[in-house]
């Protein structure tokens, strides 16, 4: 594996995964293979899962580890030809080239305007970084994609299914905050890319790109959709189609124990406690959140562990 920023950058689905689930035995087996390596962590958005996970799947492998809080420290400048008399005091030209004099792979998450679809869509941070950068790209979320959820994802559910070819919900909820579409984009094609009946259900007009959705099934019949259902991951996310617009505040659509059935709960977290869900969903034994979350240093893991591997090559 060269970088991570899309699932595309997975060559073997099933034998990553499988591989993430043995180092959970033994997490420090391959710490000699970091070791005088450093990963720095841009964050041009808050975090605690992602943070956390990284640093500490990073540290599993013996690395060094590096953060900036983007956001906080300086303004980088994306567009070529800019005159720089505004705001921006650095282009990610030079940004990127220091940063890679310091790091062996440069891990960057940044959130979406959700204003403006197509410069959303470009993924012009995290692809400046790819660009100009000159050493390994790791994706800890973008505009459009979440790959490393999606990957810890799998894990779970690979780790829990009871039969074959489990039938996985994706249910949109309610929530008072304009939320992107990349958990919603990454769990979709995840799901597409494994042998799992998934089924898509949300408000109408709630629906992700067609690039997203190709040909897996819509139900907007929520309670219809959830019947004998194994897994059900509700995630919330604003109008495609009308970008980042919330049209529905529908509570109906908020998880229950009467809706979950026999199934297993999952979401990203966080996670907005009696709207999205009510409590005795994330309260009971059928959550698998908490899984999740552990999961998600593991998904982390297995990718450096593999640029890492390539490095050496």
């Amino acid at each position: 594996m060269k970088k991570y920023t899309t699932l595309s950058d997975i060559e073997n689905l099933s034998d990553i995964i499988q591989k993430a689930i043995q180092l959970k035995e033994n997490p420090f087996q391959f710490k000699a293979l970091g070791t005088n390596k450093t990963l720095v962590m841009l964050f041009f958005n808050s975090s605690l899962r992602t943070r956390l996970s990284t640093e500490k799947a990073a540290k599993n492998l013996g690395m060094d580890v590096m953060i900036l809080n983007v956001h906080d420290s300086w303004n980088l400048e994306f567009e070529d030809g800019a005159n720089m008399n505004l705001s921006t005091s650095e282009h990610i030209k030079e940004a990127a080239q220091v940063i890679s004099q310091y790091a062996d792979i440069i891990a960057v998450r940044a959130f979406p305007s959700l204003t403006n679809k197509e410069k959303d869509e470009s993924e012009y941070v995290l692809n400046s970084f790819v660009k100009y950068a000159t050493v390994p790209i790791v994706s800890m979320e973008s505009a459009t994609a979440h790959p490393l959820q999606a990957l810890a994802d799998a894990i779970t559910i690979e780790e829990l299914r009871t039969k074959q070819r489990p039938k996985v919900v994706l249910s949109w909820a309610p929530h008072p905050k304009v939320l992107p579409q990349a958990v919603a984009n990454s769990f979709v094609e995840m799901m597409q890319n494994l042998d799992v009946d998934l089924t898509i259900t949300h408000p109408e007009g709630y629906e992700l790109s067609d690039d997203t959705i190709k040909n897996s099934l819509i139900n907007y019949n929520q309670e219809g959709a959830l019947k004998e259902a194994d897994f059900v991951y509700v995630k919330n996310w604003s109008r495609y189609r009308d970008y980042g617009k919330i049209l529905s505040q529908d509570l109906n659509w908020m998880m229950t124990t009467e809706k979950l059935g026999d199934a297993k709960f999952m979401h990203c977290l966080p996670v907005r406690r009696n709207v999205v869900v009510e409590d005795a969903v994330l309260d009971s034994d059928q959550s698998v959140v908490i899984e999740q979350a552990n999961n998600r240093t593991f998904s982390a893991q297995i990718v450096l562990k593999q640029i890492l591997e390539n490095l050496d090559r």
